[in-house]
């Protein structure tokens, strides 16, 4: 989101107002520094070991009282958090129209991934406006019977990569400075999905031990995500393992640039499958399922599973197989041109009747559109 925050907050035409729900706490500040973006509002929601109901309460009444003070023609939420469905919610109570930015993403199971499934299909119900990254998602809420305000935009995570990834970057960490300057090849992995924990994320660290142990010249590093049920099955399987590097979380630059400097990526996270093909990075899915079916379909992603066996598998041909390794590397990335921020933002202003006529959509040159 924080490409449109920026964008927003240039616009002469657009009184813009920041609400972050300080979620994740620690992972914040690094965020709003790298965009220059100064929170009006932080809902301070941050618990250890939260619920998903107390995450959803907490949102929904925090935002009630500043809906009522800012009177907003629009609100914007992004993806599909809790919070993003308790924003939605709180500005249909106000009777605020909201746009959905990242809309339309479908892997129709309700439990995976849980509850982000759920949330985004509701927020798709309520939301008045409808920001896609591909026409595949427009498709998707088009059959659901979504009509008016469906718009592809491309996603914002490319626009923000192209903000993040700088030549001759020197990493905060001397100990990731250290590891990437060395001659060994480095797997970037992320791990935190709801439905992971327990076996699945077992499974996916003897994958990594194994990988590790058929390949001395890869190295492995894993920013662990904070919560104490990813953090406690990562350390106790992996803790002084040779070659595998656990850290905590990275901030948006130092990550992307890990990203850009890696050989493959293995990760369960949805923003990933989107931006490492964009710096033609192969990505292995730690998942059953994918809400993006682009990425398959365009060669930048392999769905690995859960299980060790298969996971070490897909490992092992990326590593062995080059012609595998380059057709990942060199498939186009289905999922933006680096100015979806732009084009959301011209919707808004031709929305609001502040220009003639819409933006075109992403892909509409391409493919000459509808």
């Amino acid at each position: 989101m924080a490409p449109v925050c920026r964008l927003l907050s240039q616009c002469p035409e657009i009184k813009s107002v920041c609400c972050v729900t300080g979620q994740h706490r620690d992972m914040l500040p690094p965020v709003l520094e790298q965009f220059g973006i100064r929170p009006k509002y932080d809902l301070d929601i941050m618990e250890a070991n939260q619920s998903l109901t107390a995450i959803t309460t907490k949102t929904l009444t925090g935002l009630e009282r500043i809906l009522r003070e800012e009177k907003p023609s629009i609100l914007l939420c992004h993806g599909d958090p809790s919070t993003a469905l308790a924003a939605a919610l709180a500005a249909f109570y106000q009777k605020i129209p909201v746009g959905h930015v990242e809309a339309g993403l479908r892997t129709y199971d309700r439990y995976s991934p849980y509850p982000e499934e759920i949330n985004r299909t509701l927020v798709s119900r309520i939301a008045e406006y409808h920001f896609c990254p591909t026409r595949q998602n427009k498709a998707n809420l088009l059959a659901e019977g979504v009509r008016g305000g469906i718009f592809v935009t491309g996603n914002t995570v490319i626009d923000a990569i192209n903000q993040t990834v700088l030549p001759g970057y020197v990493f905060a960490s001397p100990m990731l400075q250290r590891i990437l300057d060395g001659q060994k090849a480095t797997v970037l992995v992320t791990a935190h999905r709801r439905e992971n924990y327990g076996g699945p994320l077992e499974n996916i660290c003897r994958a990594l031990l194994e990988i590790t142990r058929l390949y001395p010249e890869l190295q492995v590093v894993w920013p662990v995500h904070p919560s104490p049920n990813v953090r406690g099955t990562v350390y106790s399987l992996l803790r002084d393992q040779p070659r595998i590097y656990l850290t905590g979380p990275l901030d948006v630059q130092e990550m992307h640039q890990l990203m850009a400097r890696c050989h493959f990526v293995l990760t369960d996270s949805g923003g990933l499958q989107e931006e490492a093909p964009a710096l033609g990075k192969p990505v292995l899915v730690l998942r059953r399922e994918t809400e993006r079916p682009e990425a398959l379909d365009a060669g930048t992603v392999l769905l690995a599973g859960v299980e060790q066996e298969n996971i070490v598998k897909l490992a092992r041909g990326l590593m062995d197989d080059p012609v595998l390794y380059e057709r990942m590397v060199e498939a186009a990335n289905p999922y933006g041109d680096g100015r979806a921020a732009e084009r959301i933002l011209g919707y808004l202003l031709w929305k609001s009747g502040l220009r003639a006529e819409p933006p075109d959509e992403f892909g509409a040159a391409r493919d000459g559109g509808e």
